[in-house]
């Protein structure tokens, strides 16, 4: 029970800031490019209360951790937040803009994946202990952030990379592609429970975490 608490500790900040950014950069780009849809209902914001979802921030990610402390094993931290409002159709081009609305989200992971690798360099640099609650928290935050730009990269609609591939498609393939969103969500958990979402993930984040630590040296 003390390990799966300090499990807790060491991730909720990360989690907390990595989905609160993620969806307002989706936001803030999406009324850069003409949609105030997110802006006029207040989800520009780095408050994480507007942007959790009880059961996708809270309560899945809780019940991985506590399976898997209590079988002994490790497991895919699996969530999600409540999706900021864009209205596609506001946007200046929409098909074109869409990319970018879309890109923002993982962007944002990107930018604080390396911005906790600073941090774990600099306690490095100066001979914290390995064991310390700051490391483990900068450690955890890059796995997350990690975790998560490659989540939403992936190539499913609603999620983030299916929005990137239908902007890139041309019109009569996305338009035929966009009828498949509806059963984005159910081929994702299908993909988790069979496992065979981390085994897709894996590679991408082993490979993003080794070009961090060698571009940090960490």
């Amino acid at each position: 029970m003390e390990e799966l608490v300090r499990t807790i500790t060491v991730y909720a900040l990360p989690v907390l800031l990595a989905i609160t950014l993620h969806e307002a950069a989706h936001g803030y780009v999406a009324r850069h490019f003409g949609d105030n849809t997110a802006y006029v209902l207040g989800r520009i914001s780095l408050n994480p209360l507007r942007h959790i979802d009880p059961v996708g921030t809270i309560a899945v990610p809780l019940g991985i951790l506590v399976v898997g402390s209590l079988m002994g094993a490790g497991g895919l931290l699996f969530g999600w937040a409540k999706p900021v409002p864009v209205n596609f159709h506001a946007l200046r081009r929409p098909k074109r803009d869409m990319l970018w609305v879309a890109a923002a989200g993982p962007a944002a992971n990107l930018a604080m994946a390396l911005g906790w690798a600073v941090l774990l360099k600099g306690a490095v640099e100066t001979g914290t202990d390995p064991a310390h609650f700051l490391v483990q928290v900068a450690q955890a935050g890059i796995v997350v952030n990690l975790v998560l730009m490659a989540l939403n990269l992936l190539p499913l609609l609603p999620l983030d990379g299916g929005r990137i591939l239908f902007s890139l498609l041309p019109d009569r393939l996305a338009h035929g592609y966009a009828r498949l969103e509806p059963f984005g969500f159910p081929i994702l958990l299908v993909l988790l429970f069979t496992n065979v979402l981390g085994f897709i993930l894996y590679p991408m984040v082993t490979a993003s975490m080794s070009v961090i630590g060698q571009l940090f040296q960490i």
